[in-house]
Parts: C-alpha cells; sequence; structure tokens
C-alpha cells in the first residue's frame, strides 16, 4: 500500500475530530479494499484481476439554514501487481471529486446543482466497484402534496462508472421528467430526451400489494431518431416469510433494446446484464435472506433470449456498526452460444 493511500486513512481518522466542533460543517465517508477477478482470462490470474483501496469523503458545508454546499471527494490506489494488474479508475493512483453541488429545500420545492448522483428508472448513477458513475446536472424537485411530487432534471454531462475523474459532454439537449403518485396505488411517469444518444423515452411502472404479494408491472417506450423503436413490458410479483423474500420477475422487448443511461430497471437485470438491452423474453427468479446481526444473502438466476443468462450469489455480513464485507460471486453468459465467464468479487468497508 503506497504512501498516497496511507496519507489517505490517516486523514480519514483525523476527520472527525477535525470538525466536529463545527456544526455547519460535517464529513462522513468511507474507507474500501476492492478486489475484483473475472474468468476471461482465467479466474484469480493477474490479467483478469484488479484491486484498489479508496477514501471516499462525504463534505457537507451549511450556506444559509436551506442551502448547502456538499462534496463527495474520491482517492484511490492500485493495491500493487500481487493482487492483479488491471487498474480501477483507469489509473495506478488517482483521485476526483464525483459530487460538487449547491443543494437547497424551501417548503415542497428543492434543487441540486451541479456534480451529482441521480436516481431515476432509465437515467442513474450506477453503484459499482469504487464510486457510483455521476452528472453534471440542475435538478428541481416540487411535492406537492404526501401523495403527488415532481421532478426534473437537465443533465450537461456523464462520468460512466469506473472511469476516474473523465466528465464527457453530451450533446445538444438530455433531460428526465418525473410524476410520482401514491394513493395505494404507487405509480411513477417518466419522460426521457437523450440528444446524446438520440432517443425520447416513456417509462411508467404501477404496484400495490395484495395479500401480502406485491404485484408490479412496467412499460417502456423507446423512440429512436432513426431506425426501430423499442417497447418492454414487464411484469414482478415478491413477497416475504420469516425474513425470506421472494420475488419473479417476466419480461418482454421487442424490435430493439430500450434506452439508458449508467443503468436501467427493468425488473429482470442482473448484477452483470441490463435487461434493457436483451432483445425477446427474459426472466428472473430471486430469493434473499435477512439474518441475525444485519447479515443479508441473496441468490438470483435470470435468463434472457439474446444475451444468455446469469447466477448470482451476493453476501453481505457486517463486522460491526462500521465495518461490514461484502462477496459477490456470478457466472454470467453475455450471448447465447457463448461460454459462461465467472466473476468474484470481495469488499471491505469501513465507515466514519
Amino acid at each position: 500500500m503506497n504512501k498516497v493511500l496511507l496519507s489517505t486513512l490517516t486523514l480519514s481518522l483525523l476527520s472527525n475530530s477535525l470538525f466536529a466542533e463545527e456544526k455547519s460543517l460535517t464529513v462522513s465517508g468511507k474507507e474500501q479494499l476492492y478486489y475484483y477477478s473475472t474468468s476471461a482470462e482465467s479466474l484469480f490470474d493477474e490479467k483478469s484481476t484488479g484491486s484498489a483501496g479508496a477514501v471516499t469523503f462525504d463534505i457537507k458545508q451549511k450556506i444559509t439554514e436551506t442551502t448547502n454546499a456538499n462534496f463527495t471527494a474520491v482517492g484511490y490506489s492500485h493495491l500493487g501487481t500481487d493482487w492483479g494488474t488491471q487498474y480501477m479508475e483507469g489509473s495506478r493512483t488517482g483521485g476526483f471529486f464525483n459530487v460538487a453541488n449547491i443543494t437547497g429545500k424551501q417548503g415542497g420545492i428543492s434543487f441540486v446543482l451541479g456534480r451529482q448522483l441521480l436516481d431515476t428508472p432509465m437515467l442513474g448513477s450506477f453503484d459499482w466497484l469504487l464510486a457510483p458513475s455521476a452528472f453534471e446536472a440542475y435538478t428541481l424537485g416540487y411535492r406537492a402534496s404526501d401523495k403527488l411530487s415532481f421532478v426534473a432534471s437537465v443533465v450537461n454531462k456523464v462520468r460512466d462508472n469506473n472511469t476516474g475523474d473523465s466528465f464527457k459532454k453530451l450533446k445538444d439537449e438530455n433531460y428526465a421528467v418525473g410524476v410520482a403518485y401514491n394513493d395505494g396505488i404507487e405509480t411513477n411517469f417518466w419522460f426521457y430526451r437523450v440528444d446524446g444518444l438520440d432517443y425520447s423515452q416513456f417509462y411508467f411502472d404501477a404496484s400495490e400489494s395484495i395479500d401480502g404479494i406485491k404485484l408490479s408491472l412496467q412499460a417502456v417506450k423507446t423512440n429512436y431518431g432513426a431506425g426501430e423503436n423499442s417497447l418492454s413490458y414487464g411484469l414482478k410479483a415478491s413477497s416475504q416469510t420469516s425474513g425470506l423474500k421472494y420475488s419473479l420477475a417476466l419480461n418482454h422487448i421487442s424490435d430493439r433494446e430500450a434506452g439508458m443511461v449508467g443503468l436501467d430497471s427493468i425488473y429482470t437485470s442482473s448484477w452483470n446484464i441490463f435487461a434493457s438491452q436483451d432483445i425477446g423474453n427474459s426472466w428472473k427468479a430471486e430469493i434473499s435472506e435477512e439474518m441475525s446481526g444485519g447479515a443479508s444473502a441473496t441468490v438470483s438466476y435470470a435468463d434472457y433470449e439474446t444475451i444468455g443468462n446469469e447466477f448470482d450469489i451476493i453476501v453481505r455480513y457486517p463486522l460491526s456498526s462500521s465495518v461490514s464485507f461484502d462477496a459477490i460471486f456470478a457466472t454470467t453468459r453475455y450471448q447465447q452460444g457463448s461460454s459462461s465467464e465467472n466473476s468474484l468479487e470481495f469488499v471491505g468497508t469501513y465507515q466514519f
């Protein structure tokens, strides 16, 4: 572990005491060790393995009673060739501001201006490896009542997952407008315009719980500027008993892949495969268990018509309130007729 990483680790240990007396400034974050290997060459082979240590600082500075300045700084370093030769975030060492924005709230109106994480069904921040993907955007929200809310985001740049400090400018106009209404039945409607990928898109979902079973449906219509358009629709049923959660989801996409930026919320998507990029029928079955002490385990299998299939095991084990360990094993076939690829991820996290 080199001096850069040691310095950031030391700084994080000092941060709480350094800012403890300043009520207008808060600092939190995490230290993380990440190991990732695939069988693209051979599982555990140095050419198919990457590792890194990272420190993330989440800093909030109060400006007024209703506005804050927010920053998320990420510093990372490769752990050495004994732990694989692949560099995460594209370089041996580095750092970047994943978030740098001004937020405010007055009554039912809120805004976020600047670098931020977005959470919408078909345009959002994919949280994988050392830091989620992020956007430079302007977001305005309005909560009209306990049942009805609106949100709109204009997006200028995107930092794709695992690309370091590389915010890429998007072409022309890119925005998302959403409406959520909950009166027994939860409904969400979104409209997207993504000139960078030459499409507009309508998204809808609805969910209702009946006798302990949650039934959900969704539809996604993507209209491209050229070529075929895409229509996706899906169903999902989920339930739980004594700590066990079960779900079964079905989806169909016709003619062409659905548009997405960063991630999708298609019910049959898995750890590695976004179902929006499949054409035809797909299904996914999942079971998870919440255990004592906050530990959890999830097992899922999904089958896709044109992509292939995926089997995932995801385990989370908290060692304390601030220290946790995650392990992810996936067997993924990215294309029908091709061989499956195994991947294994280990993550150790200390939150401060």
